[in-house]
């Protein structure tokens, strides 16, 4: 597949990339990105979550009425789950939430996350490029250029670049993040790749193509 590079000015510079078949042009396994993108979603979860058990609460264990005849339910002490105020059953308990994956499988499940973007022609090729500073109206007018202002955005950079990084922290439709920080998540959660020509090699270097 080959797709022509883009300047920041949103022309083209006549050059084109050939983006490579084993990562873009796989067959996309949906089941490799569900169980990759499950895995990210489930390592954000915290797990600090708790409820007090019966045995943890303060209050008195003296059996409040009698067995039979009050009309109502054997509930036992003050700290039954029926009472308000009371113990509650089966509660949260702090957890890990996370499980393993094979290396194989998040790597099949990376490329398939890349493949699928391919095939929905959501990859857009610019060549490498710096501000002089930081500032938002840059990478504001980078977007305007390529017709994609109001898309949801993934820059991808071989190499952290604090001047882009900084222009684009304020703008909530786009993330930047380098080749050794991408997820199938992050890859599936938005509109557009955008990937420098450098970028397009540390994609090649991380699967060791």
């Amino acid at each position: 597949m080959e797709l022509s590079v883009y300047n920041i000015k949103g022309t083209e510079t006549g050059r084109k990339v050939t983006l490579s078949d084993s990562v873009f042009g796989i067959e996309p396994n949906n089941h490799a990105i569900y169980l990759d993108v499950k895995q990210y979603l489930a390592n954000q979860r915290q797990g600090t979550h708790k409820s007090k058990q019966r045995s943890e609460m303060s209050g008195s264990t003296k059996k409040l009425g009698r067995q039979k005849g009050g009309g109502g339910a054997r509930r036992g002490d003050i700290n039954s789950p029926l009472l308000h105020g009371g113990a509650r059953v089966f509660g949260p308990v702090p957890r890990d939430y996370s499980f393993k994956l094979n290396r194989k499988l998040k790597q099949l499940a990376r490329k398939s996350a890349f493949a699928t973007k391919a095939q929905e022609n959501a990859i857009i090729v610019v060549e490498d490029f710096d501000f002089d500073a930081p500032k938002t109206k840059e990478m504001v007018a980078l977007a305007n250029n390529l017709k994609i202002s109001n898309k949801k955005l993934l820059f991808i950079l071989k190499n952290e670049n604090k001047n882009i990084t900084l222009s684009a922290r304020n703008l909530p439709k786009v993330n930047i993040l380098t080749t050794s920080e991408l997820s199938t998540y992050k890859i599936m959660d938005c509109a557009i790749l955008l990937i420098t020509e450098s970028g397009l090699d540390g994609i090649a270097e991380h699967f060791k193509l």
